[in-house]
């Protein structure tokens, strides 16, 4: 049986990524789509190589900055460095839209403003990301959970 997609739909979905690497990179975890909500439940993130003690990741959201810099803005949301064979586990729940809003004047200040931030006025799709620093030789496998609510 197929999954129900359409308008009004509540999807907990997963996906699974083996071995990412690359020094200073970005590998989409979430695509967003317009008049989606996405509430991330948890993202697992396992070291399975580490190459320089130094080496990090990030997640970070692409999408809107609603205080000074408007639309393809990078929020970092975590910086962690984990040793190899340790996993971290983010399991702190948090929300965002698939797309951004139509462009208004930062900062955030009317309700005119935070409405259009809900309506998703744009098909500039926001991301979930994962951003590897260091060497390429670092590599990590990723588990991302989310409710994914269609309000087409």
């Amino acid at each position: 049986m197929a999954i129900a997609r359409g308008a009004g739909t509540e999807i907990i979905r997963t996906a699974h990524f083996q071995d990412v690497a690359g020094a200073d990179s970005y590998h989409d975890l979430i695509i967003g789509e317009q008049h989606h909500i996405y509430t991330v439940l948890s993202v697992i993130m396992s070291c399975v190589a580490l190459h320089t003690a130094t080496d990090y990741f990030r997640l970070e959201i692409l999408g809107y900055d609603s205080f000074e810099d408007g639309t393809g803005s990078v929020i970092q949301l975590m910086r962690q460095i984990v040793e190899e064979n340790k996993t971290f586990v983010w399991n702190d729940k948090f929300s965002f839209n698939g797309c951004e809003p139509s462009t208004f004047t930062e900062p955030l200040s009317t309700t005119t403003e935070q409405d259009a931030i809900a309506d998703q006025g744009t098909t500039t799709a926001q991301k979930l990301r994962f951003f590897t620093g260091g060497n390429a030789s670092t590599k990590h496998d990723i588990t991302v959970t989310y409710i994914d609510q269609n309000n087409a």
